[in-house]
């Protein structure tokens, strides 16, 4: 059975491997956020990203508590508790063409 990219997604999450994150991401890979405000271009900045929140947010009571697919992406919920501040939040991913 072949694994999706949401299963390497959940393979990262468990394992914090930095190699497997590369290699899950698409060079023109592009990682936008309500905080950056504009949209991050590339493979590099996407790695960076999502890295860092890897070390902020993934720490050991980090849970995804729902999940939603489509054909082209999915929305995870996930929450944590870092000093004391419940945290929900979600992540949104999905493949996007441009002709």
């Amino acid at each position: 059975m072949t694994m999706t990219g949401l299963d390497k997604w959940y393979l990262y999450i468990k394992s914090h491997d930095r190699a497997a994150l590369w290699d899950l991401l698409h060079p023109d890979a592009v990682f936008e956020s309500p905080v950056v405000h504009t949209p991050q271009r590339g493979r590099d900045i996407t790695f960076k990203y999502l890295s860092s929140a890897d070390k902020v947010l993934g720490g050991p009571g980090f849970a995804y508590i729902g999940e939603w697919r489509s054909n082209t992406g999915a929305v995870l919920e996930f929450e944590n508790e870092i000093d004391g501040i419940r945290i929900n939040g979600v992540e949104m991913t999905g493949s996007r063409i441009s002709r």
